[in-house]
């Protein structure tokens, strides 16, 4: 079978052109071109015949664009890329002052079923390759003609039930010659595979780990959420602090506010203790996100004046919390939608 280009690393690329007689030199070309998005046909410092080695040896497909949506508010863009055999997954770019950050899909479709996110509805089809992940960014920042300085893990899917290709994908996108992005740059979201959590923190990637917990109860969150039906809250939690503990790193939590479930004073000032029983004086976050019109979850956010509430207790409760800004607003470029649509109608 033919090695897919984009997950190879510069010392993987070097062994391959030793294998054809090459100079392992060439390599770190190869790898910078790959990263700016060219086809082996513009690969213009790399001779015909290394090239035409190549592309008998490997494959290389960059996806493509089937829709894009530019935000008239705040120039945020959401993509709609089909992958090599069709299956469309999102990808959302956003600007902020501090510069350009994309949301990227890890799988095609999700498995975890959570009742208030598009991206779940019809479940998985397949896992995305390291090179998938990597290409979503590629072909942006080409689009765009601007550099992406940040990485969301947030997109489409989980990416710890992906986690060897999401492994890969942080040594790729963190590869000097290549995007040269920074850890400290990257976040990743998970709605709480335990196990992968504390595997996770062996690995020693300073990314920041955002953990979508959206309840305070495990009767509550296990209605909304079926993950939390193999891994309740507090063994969550733990692994959260385990987390802390290896990396020094803050723990994002987004709470998803839902109208008449999760969003009354009471929610608020529970989440509080129990946030502040596992952190205590330790650093966290806890990011307030009102729930996205999705049909098929019948879930409503409240107005504004529950969620300013819901806000004030948790700050009163001695809680660092914001709501989230949302970006492209005219667009629907919450992740999931436009996918769904697409293959509803499709």
């Amino acid at each position: 079978m033919k090695k897919e280009i984009l997950c190879m690393m510069p010392s993987e690329l070097e062994e391959l052109l030793l294998g054809f007689g090459e100079k392992a030199y060439k390599a770190k070309q190869i790898f910078a071109w790959l990263h700016r998005g060219a086809g082996f046909d513009e690969m213009s410092d790399i001779s015909k015949k290394t090239r035409a080695l190549l592309e008998e040896s490997t494959t290389l497909v960059y996806p493509s664009i089937v829709q894009k949506q530019v935000s008239g508010l705040d120039g945020t863009v959401k993509y709609l890329f089909s992958m090599y055999d069709g299956q469309l997954i999102e990808s959302v770019v956003m600007r902020y002052k501090h510069g350009n950050s994309i949301c990227i899909s890890s799988q095609a479709g999700c498995r975890m079923g959570c009742k208030f996110c598009a991206s779940t509805l019809g479940g998985k089809a397949r896992d995305l390759s390291a090179g998938e992940m990597l290409s979503q960014i590629i072909v942006a920042q080409k689009d765009i003609g601007e550099r992406i300085d940040n990485v969301v893990m947030m997109g489409i899917g989980e990416p710890l039930d992906n986690y060897d290709n999401v492994i890969r994908f942080l040594d790729l996108v963190g590869a000097k010659g290549g995007l040269n992005i920074g850890y400290r740059h990257i976040s990743l979201s998970t709605c709480g595979l335990v196990d992968k959590i504390y595997r996770l923190a062996e690995e020693s990637y300073p990314i920041t780990l955002s953990i979508s917990l959206h309840a305070t109860s495990d009767s509550e969150r296990s209605e909304i959420m079926p993950i939390n039906k193999k891994w309740g809250i507090d063994e969550l939690l733990s692994a959260c602090r385990a987390y802390f503990d290896k990396t020094g790193r803050r723990i994002s939590f987004e709470y998803t506010l839902i109208h008449g479930k999760n969003d009354s004073p009471a929610h608020a000032k529970h989440l509080a203790g129990l946030l502040l029983r596992y952190f205590d004086k330790s650093p966290f976050h806890v990011n307030i996100i009102p729930v996205n019109n999705v049909t098929e979850s019948g879930f409503t956010a409240g107005d504004e004046s529950s969620i300013k509430r819901f806000i004030d207790v948790l700050e009163r409760s001695g809680v660092n919390a914001t709501r989230r800004r949302k970006l492209g607003s005219d667009i629907d470029a919450s992740c999931g939608q436009l996918r769904h649509n697409n293959t509803k109608n499709g």
